[in-house]
């Protein structure tokens, strides 16, 4: 499971080959494969090549022109604008074939939120208590935050408890087996949770567990496409320290 990808390539790269060590069956992809960085035509080559399953996310629908990138940072909107005038056109027709939200093997998987699968940041419990609530399934997925973390909740036939959440870091393991579930496996691109390796996560369907992995990746290569590119140098920046 990957999300986030930025147009992040070396991340990808170093992230496709943990994945592929692990002996992962398939690869679900959770969107923003553009934005920020500067190679989202590899990028979108790679998840056409080896990923199962794309959501689109909202800087892959704001470069196609159907979200208004008013609501965007200065630095996103640049970017996005840039990759308007770079990208090639088997990218754009790749994002236009993708939704934001999706469903399989009774595992739901939204880009941003089950209440809002395009735009809202799930960070709080109150968030995820709502999330929780409309996600349809007892474990669902999601992205958007690029923050490695998760909820659970019991179900109605377990003794109720408060919902629980936390950041989870490099190795960190859940027991899927029971409760509610909304998990998070943080971005492959451009983490914000203070670690800069890429993310993603190993989903075991048959033994009901999900584990949290961090990669190190080339983050100098990355920020210096981006510097080339003539993007702003704070999105090569934020890289370096996972912000």
């Amino acid at each position: 499971m990957i999300s986030d990808i930025h147009a992040n390539l070396p991340a990808l790269e170093a992230v496709f080959e943990a994945i592929d060590e692990a002996g992962a069956e398939q690869v679900w992809c959770l969107g923003d494969v553009l934005g920020y960085g500067a190679e989202p035509d590899e990028c979108a080559d790679l998840v056409r090549e080896r990923c199962d399953l794309c959501l689109v996310g909202n800087h892959d629908l704001a470069v196609l022109g159907a979200l208004d990138i008013a609501a965007f940072s200065e630095t996103a909107a640049v970017a996005v604008a840039w990759t308007r005038e770079n990208v090639a056109e088997r990218t754009l027709s790749l994002l236009r074939g993708l939704s934001p939200a999706d469903r399989r093997g009774g595992i739901a998987l939204f880009h941003a939120s089950p209440r809002d699968p395009v735009w809202e940041y799930v960070l709080s419990a109150e968030q995820a208590d709502a999330n929780l609530d409309a996600q349809g399934a007892r474990i669902a997925l999601i992205g958007h935050s690029h923050v490695s973390l998760f909820f659970a909740r019991p179900t109605a036939d377990e003794p109720q408890e408060e919902i629980r959440g936390a950041q989870a870091g490099d190795d960190t393991l859940l027991e899927l087996a029971a409760g509610q579930w909304l998990i998070n496996p943080g971005s492959v691109g451009q983490p914000r949770d203070g670690d800069p390796r890429g993310a993603w996560l190993a989903l075991d369907t048959d033994a009901q567990t999900a584990r949290f992995h961090r990669v190190r990746y080339d983050v100098e290569r990355a920020a210096d496409s981006i510097a080339a590119a003539g993007l702003p140098r704070r999105l090569g920046d934020r890289l370096r320290v996972g912000s």
